[in-house]
């Protein structure tokens, strides 16, 4: 069945550029979002904004979610009169929230009760990602959902990978953002040893970066947005603790012990202090600000 028509729940820093995202690519995108005032810039967009989640569900050919919490995602999927109320053709839900995987797994179920289907795809690549449909998508779920919304995943990513079934594309994602929140701690410390031993973070990043050390924090995040004090990956430090929470409960549900991943979960939550929820998370790499564990 063609796609035509992609509703977008979740207009924040990444819905609202991969909705503007399809509209470039031709869909018809249709937008939601608990703020009214995403309204205006959805409209700029080309996106039609509307005020009902259940209108946008049973209007939309296929879905895309782009929600800070796994409750969030349950509670559009669950909407009294929404999705699973609606009987006139299969809708594949393209879950881009970062969420758990037991959830995952188990509104796909749900949906697929009702004929439709889920897949978990969370993405990395950022605002910048998305505004130009270069994102990474990590997806869990059959590969025949898949294909029905290719021309979608298509349109929003430079690299899609199916990585398995359902909650796989979770597990993917918070395996990767472990890694993320280790390397701003340990990137950061890195460049505070150098600073201190009298090499500046300029000149040794040079190194890191030409040698084995490096990583996405120090090839992009320390030149982008820590060096220049800008602060702006538009990706909130309240965001990638929540990332790092299902990371160590995954890693208790399955019995794993990580002592390493543990004391970097123990960091992320020890510094709300010193780093907001609301700021970015690209602060914990700030090798000028003093450290206290």
């Amino acid at each position: 069945m063609a796609i035509r028509t992609v509703g977008v729940v979740g207009l924040g820093n990444m819905g609202l550029g991969m909705a503007a995202t399809l509209v470039r690519a031709g869909f018809t995108v249709l937008g939601t979002d608990i703020s009214a005032a995403r309204r205006a810039p959805a409209e700029d967009a080309g996106i039609g904004f509307l005020d009902s989640l259940v209108d946008l569900q049973q209007q939309a050919d296929a879905l895309v979610f782009s929600l800070p919490y796994a409750r969030d995602v349950e509670a559009v999927v669950t909407a009294p009169g929404g999705l699973l109320a609606r009987r006139d053709r299969k809708v594949v839900v393209i879950d881009t929230s970062t969420s758990d995987p037991g959830t995952s797994r188990r509104l796909a179920a749900l949906l697929a009760e009702a004929g439709h289907a889920l897949l978990d795809a969370p993405v990395s690549g950022g605002p910048a990602g998305a505004a130009t449909g270069s994102l990474t998508m990590m997806i869990g779920g059959e590969a025949a959902d898949l294909a029905l919304v290719q021309p979608v995943v298509a349109a929003l990513s430079a690299t899609a990978l199916h990585v398995g079934p359902s909650g796989a594309g979770n597990i993917a994602k918070l395996v990767n953002n472990m890694l993320v929140a280790a390397h701003l701690i340990t990137t950061g410390e890195a460049m505070r040893l150098s600073e201190a031993a009298g090499l500046p973070a300029e000149a040794v990043l040079k190194v890191v970066n030409a040698a084995t050390g490096r990583s996405a924090v120090s090839e992009a995040m320390l030149p982008r947005w820590v060096l220049p004090g800008s602060f702006d990956s538009g990706f909130s430090a309240g965001l990638m603790r929540k990332d790092v929470r299902l990371a160590a409960e995954l890693a208790q549900q399955t019995g794993t012990n990580l002592p390493l991943s543990a004391e970097v979960a123990r960091i992320w939550d020890s510094t709300r202090g010193r780093i907001a929820d609301t700021e970015d998370f690209t602060h914990m790499a700030d090798h000028r600000t003093d450290r206290d564990y």
